[in-house]
């Protein structure tokens, strides 16, 4: 599957709409797309996802290792995939976009904000472009697409002051409707803030998709490595609006390796059988009062106090704990499983990669292994003393006192994001099984 990456100049600049718009003009051209987004994003790829009517796949150096950054683009098959980058180009220190494009060897469609410049959307190509030479970085710029560009003189000047050897692919014409609107974390998801079908067909209508095409590549391919032998194992992975955070790859993983089941906590599902509950991340605390009603909440603890192993990230772990105060106030009782109080803060708490090792065995790791992950969440928990941490923090904030992964029975809630290539999704759905208490 051929592909190239939309990279930014900086954070803002219009990548995700210009994504979007790349997808589309794609698509109504008659190729089959499969969206990316590089870093460990949930917002973007959900936006992907309602123009593609396709998941979006998560490349992440730090994640997922460079072997399994192409095990992961490779498991999409269709004829184009678009990659949008994550801040500017260059920028982050584990996983950047330019790192990803190396390690896939895709070029780089460069978007630059044109509102109030012509040649000077040259000139900042073609640094972006040269910079990587200078860093002795394989990172191959080939283009642009101008940003907030209006047509006439304002195209005809950026075209023209471009060299030979970068081309321009189109521009993204100024209008407030192609505006994603902003929510604590990120955008608003795709489903609840999608675009203007009418503007972002204005846009896809700009965009050069033939020669967009024409520079597209194909990464090398792994080794082939499999994720281990199929389990007897029943998984209930919670989906809904306040468990909306699932890396693709993490789906696929579990069913590769276990039946999986899903149920909503928001609808008050009956929990279905089960060997392991799976509770992602997403936004629990916009549905506090739903979910402190829920008779979901209150099978999930017998469950766990049954034994059951069950593995809630971030919001699941906000989910797991025994209060959520949201940022007006307002207590909410939750599961009551995990010995901590939840509350929501206006600043994000915590941004960062992660590194965990456990000090422990428990339902994601074996005693001194080590998981990697990312953290991004606006609340923070308040562990009983007595409160028990499965993994130390060797990077990233955690839960507290660098520790994170609070435990009860098996149950295990984090404040980290874990994707499939980490294994800890193998390793959950080993502890699961049956007969492996």
């Amino acid at each position: 599957m051929k592909g190239f990456v939309v990279g930014g100049t900086s954070s803002g600049v219009g990548k995700t709409v210009t994504t979007l718009a790349i997808l589309r003009a794609l698509r109504e051209r008659g190729y089959d797309v499969q969206p990316a987004k590089a870093g460990p994003d949930f917002i973007d790829p959900s936006h992907h996802e309602h123009v593609a009517g396709t998941p979006s796949r998560t490349l992440d150096l730090w994640l997922e290792g460079r072997d399994g950054l192409r095990r992961n683009y490779h498991r999409g098959d269709s004829d184009v995939c678009v990659v949008e980058g994550v801040m500017g180009l260059y920028d982050g220190d584990l996983s950047s976009t330019a790192m990803v494009a190396e390690a896939l060897d895709l070029p780089v469609v460069l978007v630059v904000d044109a509102k109030a410049g012509m040649e000077s959307v040259a000139a900042t190509a073609l640094g972006f472009r040269d910079y990587a030479s200078e860093i002795g970085r394989g990172v191959d710029v080939v283009g642009v697409v101008a940003q907030r560009a209006h047509g006439g003189r304002h195209e005809a000047g950026i075209r023209d002051a471009l060299p030979d050897d970068l081309a321009y692919f189109g521009r993204i014409p100024p209008r407030s409707e192609l505006e994603i609107p902003d929510r604590h974390l990120g955008l608003q998801m795709g489903e609840d803030a999608a675009l203007d079908g009418a503007a972002l067909d204005e846009a896809a209508e700009t965009i050069r998709t033939d020669r967009l095409v024409e520079v597209a590549r194909s990464p090398p391919r792994p080794g082939a490595t499999g994720s281990g032998a199929e389990t007897d194992a029943r998984i209930a992975v919670a989906r809904d609006a306040a468990f909306c955070f699932a890396y693709p790859a993490t789906i696929e993983r579990l069913r590769d390796r276990a039946e999986v089941v899903t149920f909503s906590p928001l609808a008050g599902d009956d929990l279905p059988a089960c060997d392991g509950i799976y509770l992602p991340g997403g936004y629990p605390e916009l549905h506090a009062s739903t979910l402190e009603a829920s008779q979901t909440l209150d099978e999930i603890a017998d469950s766990a106090s049954d034994g059951t192993a069950i593995l809630g990230e971030c919001g699941g772990l906000m989910t797991l704990s025994r209060s959520l105060t949201t940022s007006d106030g307002e207590r909410h009782e939750m599961a009551g499983v995990l010995p901590a109080d939840v509350r929501m803060h206006d600043r994000y708490q915590a941004l960062d990669h992660v590194e965990l090792r456990a000090r422990t065995d428990t339902v994601t790791a074996l005693a001194d292994e080590t998981r990697r992950g990312h953290e991004f969440h606006y609340s923070s928990a308040d562990p009983d003393p007595d409160a028990r941490f499965a993994f130390e923090v060797l990077r990233g904030t955690g839960i507290a006192d660098e520790r994170d992964g609070l435990t009860e029975y098996r149950t295990l809630g984090t404040y980290c994001h874990l994707h499939a290539e980490s294994g800890a999704f193998d390793a959950f759905v080993e502890r699961a099984a049956p007969g492996t208490r």
